[in-house]
């Protein structure tokens, strides 16, 4: 079956999977969806049996349909390598009754590297079979470990650039410093005078300006994106929860067809997006929960059925989820209103005007699947200490705010079905917020000496990517106000 993808705002053209790739976002704004959602072709004893790669090609397969079997194997075998300091890329870890999907053995540290590292690969291909001549620019937004990873996976790549755009004081200092440190002719990383959201709705203003787009093509440029709203991106997420499922299944902690619950710490919606879909191609899955950090617009939405992004934006020690407007939700709020564009259109355009939209009841039904809770900086820190006295296995802020809504859930349901839990990030990436949670003592080390000592706690080893940075000399070091992002894009490609 040939699948096709369409935009959640209705206006844009039918795309393959690879134009879909190329374009990133839809020439309405809107965000590509799947035009009909395929099955695993599968069985889970089957794919219990199969390696990363495997697992990735059967699924992958199925939503990336003109790729050939010979192109989409080569990209996986080159994503999935020797990057990754563990043969089986996603391990689980059982802890505190719940199972741990560690989703940060890549080279950055950080669950991005899950999709970042075959993005490139997709991507290129993906221009060589629609006969691409312009050079794509590949154009980002990041909380923090995007843009890391996705500059580790384009660096140097032929026939790309790429410009990312972070909040200068919204990130950790590890996150910046593998930033500003990053090699490779074609990377140009800035930090910009405001947060997230205004990095991101920046970006999606470049990506919707037809003028712009038509300077770029005069210059021999296309953008195209890295966030997880390009659906290169979404695909591989899905891999490791369907990935996830089976290794219990093979190591007989569930019995086959036995339902789970996924946790999910989430800002921008795409990881538990990618659950979702999981659970929609026939993983068995029950419960979605959505975990969110102090700023807890998604909470606040799954409780109320209203999303209204006009609220102090916190900066918090989950950086990576400090966010107010969630790209991804975009996707789920087109399937519930039964992929009626018009009317997910209609909500995208109050949410950029008014600040807020309101589902309808029939639509409120849709989110069954889904709990929404949250937890503050004290519990988050909380979950630290507490998982780590409990069990000797430390985790970063993000997966805390994950296992601290877990706790929530099951306190609230009683539901005690076999749980994942997504961790997305290397406690090393953290290093002081979770140094300090487990005792306040640590705060006077140094970045790198909270490293050493966070060796000796955890009893593992200190990750290349934070080796490599002790040493590495700042290459970025450039700084715009928001309003200034396009000029700076300009003016890096050479376009006047």
């Amino acid at each position: 079956m040939n699948l096709t993808y369409t935009s959640t705002r209705g206006h844009g053209e039918t795309v393959t999977a690879s134009q879909a790739i190329l374009k990133g976002l839809a020439d309405d704004g809107g965000l590509f969806v799947p035009t009909s959602l395929p099955k695993l072709e599968v069985s889970v004893e089957k794919l219990a049996g199969m390696s990363y790669q495997e697992v990735a090609y059967e699924v992958m397969k199925l939503f990336l349909t003109d790729f050939t079997e010979e192109e989409l194997k080569r990209c996986i075998a080159n994503a999935y390598d020797s990057k990754f300091d563990t043969e089986v890329i996603a391990p689980l870890v059982q802890a505190d009754g719940a199972y741990f999907l560690e989703l940060f053995h890549g080279n950055t540290i950080a669950f991005k590297d899950m999709a970042l590292s075959i993005l490139p690969h997709l991507m290129t291909t993906a221009a060589k079979k629609n006969h691409v001549d312009n050079e794509i620019v590949i154009l980002t937004a990041t909380s923090g470990d995007t843009g890391k990873a996705a500059m580790a996976g384009f660096a140097d790549v032929p026939g790309t650039r790429i410009i990312v755009f972070y909040p200068k004081d919204g990130v950790s200092p590890v996150q910046e410093k593998q930033m500003v440190t990053q090699k490779g002719d074609n990377t140009f990383v800035v930090g910009i005078k405001g947060n997230f959201d205004d990095a991101q709705t920046g970006v999606k203003k470049m990506f919707n300006d037809q003028k712009l787009a038509k300077e770029l093509d005069g210059a021999g440029f296309q953008f195209s994106s890295a966030n997880s709203i390009n659906i290169g991106r979404l695909v591989p997420q899905i891999v490791y929860y369907v990935y996830a499922y089976a290794t219990l299944v093979k190591n007989e902690q569930i019995k086959n067809g036995e339902l789970i619950n996924i946790t999910v710490p989430t800002g921008n919606f795409g990881n538990i997006l990618a659950a979702y879909y999981a659970k929609l191609i026939g993983l068995p899955i029950d419960k979605l929960i959505c975990a969110s950090n102090t700023n807890k617009v998604l909470f606040d939405f799954f409780t109320t059925g209203t999303y209204d992004k006009k609220r102090e934006f916190t900066v918090t020690s989950s950086p990576s989820m400090d966010i107010l407007i969630s790209s991804n939700l975009e996707r789920l709020i087109y399937r519930i209103a039964g992929n009626d564009a018009e009317k997910n259109a209609a909500m995208m355009q109050a949410l950029s005007g008014e600040g807020e939209y309101t589902i309808t009841e029939e639509m409120k039904a849709g989110l069954t699947d889904f709990y929404g809770n949250y937890a503050d900086e004290k519990e988050t820190a909380e979950a630290i200490k507490n998982l780590y006295e409990n069990t000797g296995y430390v985790i970063d802020t993000h997966t805390a705010v994950a296992a601290s809504v877990y706790k929530k859930y099951v306190a609230d349901t009683k539901d005690a079905k076999p749980t994942v839990i997504a961790s997305t990030a290397s406690p090393y990436k953290f290093a002081r917020s979770v140094m300090t949670a487990i005792d306040k003592k640590y705060d006077a080390l140094d970045e790198f000496e909270l490293v050493d000592e966070l060796v000796k706690l955890s009893n593992t080893p200190e990750p290349e990517a934070v080796k490599e940075i002790r040493t590495a000399p700042v290459r970025h070091n450039n700084i715009c106000a928001v309003d200034a992002m396009e000029a700076t894009v300009k003016q890096w490609l050479g376009i006047q």
